[in-house]
């Protein structure tokens, strides 16, 4: 009986049920069957996962529908026959089937022309040797490990290297370049020496790869639990230069007059870590990477005084679009929120200082939004000076910050406001078009009550706007 058989690699009770399915339906179809690559590697790290790749010598497709068939409850099979992949989805596990090839490439595409081949053919053609490692299900080695490269020394080296010579791997397939990287990122892995000067040899080789799979990496490098690792390495590799060209507009510091400025990348590096720290938000990460963007295009030497960015805040939102936009990010809610935080990131450091007017603290609480939380998150993470005394007062002042916040909100309700006299109520009260002098009505209504000048009630505001009608020889209709 397969149950029997001992595995050479850690499995759940549930999922050594499922390896037995698939071993079972492998054998009634007569095709040597084998789980591989990052189920097996994250079993070994002890990484949680329940995505399973299984390659067999023979039909990929065949195989999946037999299984799905042993699962039972009418399991579907997603299958994709120009590829020769399939997919069963069952409970949480998500299973790939795919038969046994050999590929090789073109110089000018990332996309393989594949025969039919070995399960060692099959070892040859994977990125890396963590990401080579098989398990067989055949009857007679069950659980048996298949480690033709080391990869398990790797594992425990905590090393990246290629099967092959890494030159070759990187040139045919120029985004497991990226990978590489986003494995080191992810698992905190040292990329091989000959693997990472193979990569610089080959960085150029990223152009033929689409904008898409690039971000996608670049995504997962972001969510690792410290992206400065993945990040650095896209710049000593040459990647980065290629793909984000903004980032390295910010690499070095530039002296004159004996003053120089902070190194602006691995400042934004170490801001993307410390949000890392409290948030796996890939959204509020990107705003991290991109609060200081605008810096570069607004650096300034005034003699006397230093080194200035004036205005990088409003100059970096402007660029957020530009860049979600090449990254085909999401132009939608996820592009605001990243412009919108990039653009207030220095409004509650100017909080900081003494006799901020309660104004200050609405106009914030207005204009942040439901965001204010993730806004203060940014402005704390902002911190990266090594002095702790610094850091430590800094921290504070934030805190009296979110005292101040707190309070203003809870006496006036700012936050998602909208002034309690409409558009809709001034064009009806004077009978007019939607136009400048309704809008111009209503953002007076607006700054009176941020400025404390009315308080935040309809009639205030009502008797506000018949006032300020009177200077524009309005008169409300009976």
């Amino acid at each position: 009986m397969i149950s029997s058989k001992p595995l050479d690699i850690p499995c759940s009770l549930q999922e050594r049920k499922v390896l037995e399915k698939i071993a079972l339906a492998a054998h009634d179809l007569g095709v040597p069957a084998y789980l591989i690559g990052g189920f097996v590697r994250d079993k070994l790290l002890g990484r949680r996962t329940k995505d399973m790749d299984v390659v067999c010598v023979g039909d990929g497709i065949a195989l999946a529908h037999q299984v799905a068939a042993a699962l039972g409850d009418n399991v579907p099979v997603a299958f994709f026959k120009t590829y020769g992949t399939a997919q069963v989805k069952w409970h949480e596990f998500e299973i790939e089937f795919v038969g046994a090839r050999k590929e090789s490439y073109r110089r000018e595409s990332r996309n393989p022309e594949v025969v039919a081949g070995t399960l060692q053919d099959d070892q040859n053609r994977r990125d890396f040797t963590i990401n080579a490692l098989a398990v067989s299900l055949r009857d007679a080695d069950y659980g048996t490990l298949i480690d033709p490269f080391e990869g398990l020394a790797d594992l425990d080296l905590k090393m990246i290297r290629t099967p092959l010579e890494p030159a070759q791997t990187f040139s045919d397939d120029p985004l497991r370049m990226m990978r590489a990287i986003r494995f080191a990122s992810q698992l905190q892995f040292t990329i091989a020496d000959n693997a990472f000067k193979a990569i610089q040899e080959n960085a150029e080789r990223i152009r033929i790869i689409t904008q898409e799979r690039i971000t996608d990496e670049f995504n997962k490098i972001m969510l690792s639990p410290k992206p400065s690792v993945g990040l650095d390495l896209l710049y000593k590799a040459g990647l980065l230069k290629i793909i984000f060209p903004q980032m390295i507009d910010m690499v070095g510091v530039e002296m004159y007059e004996g003053k120089g400025h902070k190194d602006n990348f691995y400042h934004t590096l170490q801001v993307v870590d410390n949000i890392s720290v409290h948030t796996h938000d890939l959204w509020l990460r990107w705003a991290a990477l991109l609060h200081d963007i605008g810096k570069p295009a607004t650096k300034k030497f005034e003699p006397g005084h230093g080194w200035t960015f004036h205005g990088h805040d409003a100059v970096g939102g402007k660029m957020v679009t530009r860049i979600f936009t090449k990254f085909k990010l999401p132009l939608h809610d996820k592009m605001k929120l990243v412009r919108k935080l990039v653009e207030l990131h220095l409004r509650p450091i100017s909080l900081t200082k003494e006799n901020i007017t309660d104004s200050a603290i609405r106009r914030l609480l207005f204009d942040a939004g439901d965001d204010i939380e993730s806004l203060m998150l940014l402005c704390e993470a902002d911190i990266t000076s090594k002095n702790k005394s610094k850091v430590k007062r800094y921290l504070e002042n934030f805190e009296l910050v979110r005292a101040r916040l707190k309070e203003v909100e809870e006496s006036d309700r700012i936050r998602n406001w909208q002034p309690p006299v409409t558009g809709e109520m001034i064009m009806e009260t004077f009978a007019l078009k939607p136009g400048r002098i309704v809008g111009d009505l209503k953002n007076a209504i607006r700054e009176a009550i941020l400025d404390g000048e009315i308080a935040n009630t309809y009639e205030a505001a009502y008797a506000f706007m018949l006032e300020k009608a009177k200077a524009l020889e309005l008169t409300p209709v009976k």
